[in-house]
């Protein structure tokens, strides 16, 4: 299976959002709910249940229902899962980048010769 293939575009959309980013930092100091973390950022209590709500579609959080709130948490092995995509991109491009070094010094080490 091909790195690119192995990429969960759904989580990585998830992730691809500043707020949801932000969210999820605040989320790992502590479960929170849509209006405690609406305090602690700049959009509204609405803005923060909507980002919640992409971020447990994608199963990044898991949501209990405590009297009339949710109480939202980090889902740790879903975290742990984009971690470990996101270390084979970067071992993957690495890759890359070195084959392409490797070229531009070929191509260099040629250039000198002529």
């Amino acid at each position: 299976m091909t790195t690119a293939a192995a990429i969960d575009d759904e989580l990585w959309s998830a992730l691809g959002d500043p707020t949801r980013r932000r969210i999820l930092d605040l989320l790992l100091e502590g479960a929170g709910t849509s209006t405690s973390l609406s305090e602690r950022l700049p959009v509204t209590r609405q803005a923060v249940a909507k980002h919640l709500g992409v971020l447990d579609q994608a199963g990044l959080v898991h949501g209990t229902v405590s009297g009339r709130e949710r109480h939202y948490e980090i889902d740790a092995a879903q975290f742990a899962r984009a971690v470990a995509q996101l270390a084979a991109v970067g071992a993957a491009w690495d890759a890359r980048l070195a084959r392409i070094k490797r070229i531009a010094e070929a191509i260099q080490r040629q250039t000198k010769k002529s």
